[in-house]
């Protein structure tokens, strides 16, 4: 999608029936014509927009749906504001049926269907009335992308709100979601019951088909390089068969996308470089779809809340930056490079088989004069600085750790976008020695401060993320694919694609056998301690292959260990006591009360 196709919510509005006002004085003002529009190519396009667009609304990917309800959800992230109900509600996995988050992904999400609906409506017009004969491709290409997009969000509503997964044990028969195949023309046709688990499945994979068939080799390249392929459309097919457990599909599809898509895993050092806003890494050899982000927030205006870049870009990285040594050279005076709200869950840090423990402060021989971020009084003790570099040269914990988290006083920042800080613990955990403090780096600002209203400054970007986000790439295509096999029955496939992710974070070569490789489905893993993790290589590899990027909260509900998950984390910063996980209701979040209010004819989900 060209870094310029954003949605108004003008255009939004004026398309919730597929056309715009007829001027016909006697007509009802209240409808909308069917007759003028879209009359040509780039009507019919301008459409689109809202379809990819809404993906970077704040209640989504634009700010609210990874780091406050996701990242809490799976504690991937630590939460020092408590400030917030339904913050503390996502960290406690117990939700009220009026949590702002879940309400928010719901209501955005259906909106996301909405506008496909209407462009494939707004297709069919076109087709009937106003096409040219070698338009029909064109038009076709259109409705391929909204097929797909459709099934992508109604892929994020039933894994979020579907009330449960399809197993072997059954599932199917359970309440979905709601289906709208179609614009509602009127306020009956918006009351609508929820459709089976299966039901929804059937009308998700059905819609990735179409959309495969309507963009079968179609190359987009330049300022269209973000719209979605034909490959796209068959790795998500491939994960919507993964997880209704249909083993056979799965692999047909999944090794379709592994052997004819021309993708591949990229090698490891554009992996580690490429979560972090060098543009040189977007739509690469690895990605599938992705999100465009456009990393100007046209000053102090807040991207997505203000009107001057309306859902332009996305504003994470203000709750989970990386930590700047204060500028006198202490962690009490810890700066970070947005609001800090966030930093990675201590527990993360073992997971990762880092196994050196925590570190002191101690004197520093070399101080001198003023304190500052570069001559403090205190640093880290050199004997533990020196063990903690030995386990990145020794590859003793998993080299994934270094990629998704920033270490205090190893790693550097750059809060101005300009001089190099040592990277610090969060000032709220200045003087615990007991504690790691890890910081973001996926995702996240490290060099240059996303809260700086400044974006002709130097490094800065205004209050705005520089990077685009992965939604689909091939290490998940690899370990879905890993997943078919291992349910089908085929361990030794199962064994070698999970082998070749591994492989690619220690930098080996992806189909040669390594010293790193797990000899079995049940070898043990980089995970200290962990009852679950630690001897399940598939478990392990998808959650460190694919950490903070948002699918996890999945991975745990479909495989249900929410339980053995919260018993590992314990707590949370903004939580008082334990985690609240409840089997009985906490793998499913609840349908919001505003829709149970408004639609007569849909049911809550159990434990609501």
């Amino acid at each position: 999608m060209s870094k310029k196709l954003y949605i108004t919510s003008m255009l939004a509005l004026a398309m919730l029936a597929g056309c715009k006002k007829d001027v016909d004085t006697t007509s009802d003002p209240s409808l909308y014509s069917t007759s003028n529009y879209p009359t040509t190519l780039n009507d019919l396009q301008s459409t689109l927009a809202p379809c990819y667009s809404i993906l970077r609304d704040q209640n989504l990917l634009g700010f609210n749906l990874i780091p406050k309800a996701l990242s809490n959800a799976t504690h991937t992230a630590n939460s020092a504001y408590n400030g917030d109900a339904s913050w503390n509600e996502m960290a406690n996995t117990n939700l009220s049926v009026t949590n702002s988050y879940s309400s928010g992904a719901y209501t955005s999400y259906f909106v996301g269907v909405k506008n496909c609906n209407v462009v494939l409506a707004a297709a069919d017009l076109y087709l009937s009335k106003f096409a040219k004969g070698e338009e029909k491709t064109a038009v076709d290409l259109i409705r391929g992308q909204a097929y797909f997009l459709r099934a992508y969000y109604y892929f994020q509503l039933e894994c979020l709100f579907g009330e449960s997964y399809i197993t072997t044990a059954g599932g199917g028969d359970k309440m979905g979601m709601p289906i709208y195949n179609g614009v509602p023309t009127d306020l009956a046709s918006t009351q609508v019951s929820r459709s089976t688990v299966r039901q929804t499945w059937d009308f998700i994979e059905n819609d990735l088909k179409q959309a495969a068939t309507l963009l079968k080799g179609k190359v987009w390249s330049g300022d269209e390089r973000g719209r979605v392929s034909e490959w796209a459309a068959k790795g998500l097919l491939g994960k919507a068969y993964v997880f209704t457990q249909d083993w056979a599909n799965a692999r047909t599809t999944l090794l379709d996308v592994i052997q004819n898509s021309g993708k591949t895993l990229m090698p490891f050092a554009k992996y580690a470089d490429a979560f972090d806003g060098n543009s040189a890494n977007e739509f690469n050899e690895e990605s599938l779809f992705e999100l465009n982000v456009d990393p100007d927030a046209r000053g102090n205006d807040y991207g997505i809340y203000g009107g001057k870049a309306y859902n332009s870009t996305t504003i994470n990285g203000l709750i989970w930056p990386a930590w700047a040594l204060g500028s006198d050279g202490t962690e009490g005076g810890a700066q970070p490079l947005g609001y800090g709200n966030e930093v990675v869950h201590d527990k993360n840090i073992l997971r990762f088989g880092y196994n050196i423990g925590t570190y002191n402060l101690v004197a520093n021989p070399a101080f001198s004069g003023t304190p500052t971020q570069n001559n403090p009084r205190l640093i880290m003790d050199p004997v533990y600085r020196a063990k903690a570099l030995q386990v990145r040269a020794a590859k003793t914990a998993d080299p994934r750790l270094f990629v998704n988290t920033v270490q205090p006083w190893i790693d550097q920042v750059k809060p101005d976008g300009v001089t190099v800080y040592p990277a610090s613990k969060p000032n709220f955990y200045a003087g615990q020695a007991n504690t790691y403090g890890f910081s973001f780096r996926k995702y996240s600002p490290v060099n240059y401060n996303v809260n700086d209203p400044s974006p002709l400054k130097a490094g800065a970007n205004g209050p705005a993320d520089a990077w685009n986000q992965y939604l689909l790439r091939m290490a998940d295509v690899y370990l879905l694919y890993a997943e078919a096999c291992k349910g089908a029955g085929d361990n030794g496939t199962a064994l070698e694609y999970i082998n070749r992710v591994k492989r690619r974070a220690y930098n080996l070569p992806l189909t040669a056998p390594s010293a790193v490789d797990y000899t079995s489905l049940s070898s043990t893993t980089s995970a200290i301690g962990d009852p679950v993790l630690g001897n399940n290589p598939l478990y392990y590899e998808r959650w460190a292959e694919l950490f903070n990027e948002g699918g996890w909260w999945y991975d745990v509900c479909r495989w249900r260990i929410g339980a053995s998950e919260a018993a590992y984390f314990g707590t949370a910063l903004n939580l008082t006591g334990a985690i609240q996980w409840n089997d009985s209701k906490s793998y499913t979040w609840p349908i919001p009360l505003a829709e149970i209010n408004s639609n007569s004819k849909i049911k809550q989900n159990p434990g609501y």
